[in-house]
């Protein structure tokens, strides 16, 4: 009986495959989510201190309103009550008038001091609200960066998926939108599609 012939090749073992790159559009992907990640991480912070300048600028208009409101009703009670003072000083002595005479002349300067406090406060409560206005364009700049880079992340995570660079090309149009929104509000630029504000509003 022969012994089996032994192939020296049977003992090699088969060499292991090379790992595969990565490719180019995951990379591609993978640099712009970073980006735009950090550029939405950045506006998150800056939009969150806008919403608090925001609310105290609501919460002081709203006191300043409410101050002007009791302004208001002392200056009508201070007029009510120089009316009466003054009809009733008419039929009174010129013994008794000077009592009468000085009670008007404190009710006449309380009017006009409370007639200037509330006019004093409806200027602060018109500041208060041109200071929110202004807070809140801004607050729609990052509102519209936010929702455009988080379509541009979604649209990048299925371009990595398909592996199509057209889906990539067309993720950059929300990125490119969401940039300049979010560099807009950072830098205060008058950049505000008013209509698209509206609409996700």
């Amino acid at each position: 009986m022969r012994p089996m012939d032994i192939n020296p090749l049977d003992s090699v073992e088969p060499a292991s495959e090379a790992p595969a790159r990565p490719s180019r559009l995951n990379a591609s992907v993978a640099i712009s989510v970073a980006l735009l990640s950090t550029l939405m991480g950045i506006c998150k912070v800056k939009d969150d201190n806008i919403v608090q300048a925001m609310q105290q600028a609501q919460a002081d208009k709203i006191d300043h309103w409410a101050y002007y409101q009791a302004r208001n009703l002392r200056e009508e009670v201070a007029k009510a009550t120089l009316v009466q003072l003054r009809l009733q000083a008419v039929d009174k002595p010129a013994g008794q008038r000077a009592a009468y005479d000085e009670a008007i002349v404190h009710y006449q300067k309380l009017a006009e001091e409370q007639a200037q406090k509330k006019a004093q406060l409806q200027k602060d409560a018109l500041a208060d609200q041109q200071t929110y206005d202004a807070l809140n364009y801004r607050d729609d700049q990052f509102d519209l960066a936010d929702a455009a880079i988080a379509i541009s992340i979604a649209l990048l995570a299925v371009a990595s998926l398909t592996q199509l660079w057209w889906l990539f090309f067309l993720a950059l149009v929300p990125a490119g939108f969401g940039t300049l929104m979010g560099i807009a509000g950072l830098a205060s630029w008058k950049i505000h599609p008013g209509l698209l504000a509206q609409l996700l509003s």
